[in-house]
């Protein structure tokens, strides 16, 4: 620890003497500062052993005196030291008792002991315990070092508390406690959550101090990256020591060495990843069970789920680049899975079934934005649950692989329940503005790996159409086909179809568009639909003449009458 007045007193070379203030003689000591001045205080910056003769100073009045103690002791000075049989014999009763009543320490400074001694004891005591420091420093480097190769964070973590003498918790990118020790830091470290998010939207490297000085918790980003992958949490009941803050440091430094060789091994993860899901989209089970090894424990044997995400902003460009019109006016069925072969507009194949593998792409590059937040909740969630979990990087898609009822599959659930809400109440998520949109598949087996990717591009288009963070393929089987038909596309073909009908209804002369609603709707029963619309079943016959002779089509066509109804559902607002 720092020298202290007291340590001085007890320096036998330097004989000092205490006049005043006793009870303060534990307060440390930055400094021994000469000086003469009337009011040295400008030039202080607390914590110092002031010495003086007195050569400017009246130290015989009292109110003087009062002034000059009361000064110091505002401005933090640690002592007053005062040379006695250079300008005064002993030190005046005055400058005594208003040391006293301040409470501030009055050494008596002996002829024979020059103030170079006591700023070299000073020195020297300060050098000696920074010198302590240095090496405890290194002792402690020393012993994360070894409980970080021997027992990981969790080792590390409880190294490090016993060095500050306090707790220590690691975060994950998502604010989630990870590890903590002692085990009961846990709790205090859980209620630290929302400075850790806020500290995450800090440019790394950036900590926070929370608390008071009983309860004071320093938080740090962990990583390189312009994204913090990690935090930790040092808690402890008083500031930290020059030891203890180089404990601190050597705990940051390996535990960023551990995040990013970690983000390396999982970036290989990846790669692996993607070739594991090219062989099962290929219909190749039993090799990717050969490449992944137990990298994914029985992952691919028990019954997962398949987890197509992609950013809003890429489902809106995908939608306007596919244009959704096909010849003649004709809508293509906005839902319909992409045949096999056809590749996207743009010319990066998706992996689906059919397909030669060497035609498949997955892996391409890391996750970024939404995607990137979403990987990381859902892998923090498997982290936490010891559950495997495949997540391959596909160009603007995010493809996760994931145990059928497990903790990851329940994550993107209630992430994607997260941004519908914030939709709904008008509030981007965490300040973010364009979210995921997720298909997933229904349950499926090694084998059918293909049917599984299908099944999720067809619930993420659900997804985009019907504006929805996530649908699950059950709900696509099990949902009505007037669902399909909130396109743009969709509702412009409907409206060009139904003009010219529109237009002469607007005229005044007969209701075609409801007379053929009603027609269509009693599937073409001239009786039932006359009765319904209020006239004689001839009038209803010359009505649908009328709608045949506008629009030039037979409605003994049923592809025609499909289209008709399908028209008139996009544009009528029923469901």
């Amino acid at each position: 620890m720092p020298p202290t007045l007291a340590s001085l007193v007890h320096h036998s070379a330097l004989k000092l003497t205490v006049r005043a203030g006793e009870e303060r003689l534990a307060t440390p000591v930055r400094w021994a500062h000469a000086s003469e001045l009337a009011d040295p205080v400008p030039y202080m910056e607390g914590g110092e052993l002031l010495l003086i003769t007195a050569l400017k100073l009246d130290a015989e009045d009292p109110e003087a005196m009062r002034r000059y103690v009361r000064r110091l002791g505002q401005a933090g000075v640690a002592g007053l030291g005062f040379a006695v049989g250079v300008h005064y014999a002993t030190i005046p009763d005055a400058l005594v008792d208003a040391a006293a009543e301040e409470g501030l320490p009055l050494l008596e400074v002996p002829r024979r002991t020059p103030f170079l001694a006591i700023s070299k004891a000073v020195s020297a005591a300060i050098s000696a315990e920074q010198y302590q420091a240095v090496t405890a420093g290194f002792a402690a480097q020393r012993d994360l070092t070894k409980q970080a190769l021997g027992g990981g964070p969790a080792g590390l973590l409880a190294a490090l508390a016993g060095q500050v003498d306090g707790w220590a918790a690691l975060y994950d990118a998502t604010g989630a406690v990870v590890a903590a020790a002692p085990e009961w830091a846990a709790r205090r470290a859980a209620r630290l959550t929302p400075e850790v998010e806020r500290l995450h939207a800090r440019t790394p490297p950036a900590s926070l101090v929370v608390g008071g000085e009983a309860d004071r918790v320093e938080l740090h980003t962990l990583g390189t990256s312009r994204r913090p992958r990690a935090a930790l949490a040092v808690g402890t009941g008083a500031p930290l020591g020059t030891a203890e803050r180089y404990a601190v440091h050597s705990a940051i430094a390996l535990l960023t060495l551990t995040t990013e060789r970690s983000r390396s091994l999982h970036e290989a993860e990846q790669r692996v990843g993607a070739a594991v899901l090219r062989m099962l989209l290929a219909g190749e089970p039993e090799h990717a069970r050969t490449a992944a090894g137990s990298l994914y424990g029985d992952l691919l044997d028990a019954p997962y789920r398949l987890i197509i995400a992609e950013a809003a902003s890429a489902t809106a460009a995908r939608a306007h680049a596919d244009g959704r019109t096909a010849p003649h006016g004709a809508p293509r069925p906005v839902d319909a899975p992409r045949p096999v072969d056809a590749p996207r507009p743009d010319d990066a194949p998706r992996p689906v079934a059919g397909s030669a593998p060497s035609r498949r792409r997955c892996g391409r590059g890391a996750p970024a934005g939404p995607l990137a937040a979403l990987a990381e909740h859902v892998e923090a969630a498997a982290a936490r649950a010891g559950e495997a979990l495949l997540v391959v990087p596909d160009g603007e898609r995010l493809v996760l692989l994931t145990a059928d009822g497990g903790a990851a599959a329940r994550a993107c659930v209630g992430y994607a329940a997260a941004v519908d809400q914030a939709r709904t109440t008008g509030q981007a998520l965490a300040g973010r503005t364009d979210e995921p949109v997720m298909g997933l598949s229904a349950p499926a087996g090694p084998i059918a790996a293909a049917t599984a990717y299908r099944q999720a591009e067809q619930a993420l288009s659900v997804a985009r159409r019907r504006g929805r963070a996530l649908v699950e393929h059950e709900e696509v089987a099990t949902g009505s086909v007037v669902q399909l038909l909130s396109d743009d596309a969709v509702r412009a073909f409907a409206d060009g179809l139904l003009r010219a009908l529109r237009e002469h209804d607007a005229t005044g002369r007969g209701d075609l568009v409801a007379s053929l609603r009603a027609w269509l709707s009693r599937h073409g029963q001239w009786d039932a639909a006359a009765a319904e619309l209020g006239v004689h079943r001839h009038t209803l016959r010359y009505r649908m003449r009328r709608v045949e002779e506008i629009l030039g089509r037979s409605l003994d066509d049923p592809d025609v009458r499909m289209e008709l109804w399908l028209a008139l559902k996009a544009t009528s607002g029923t469901e």
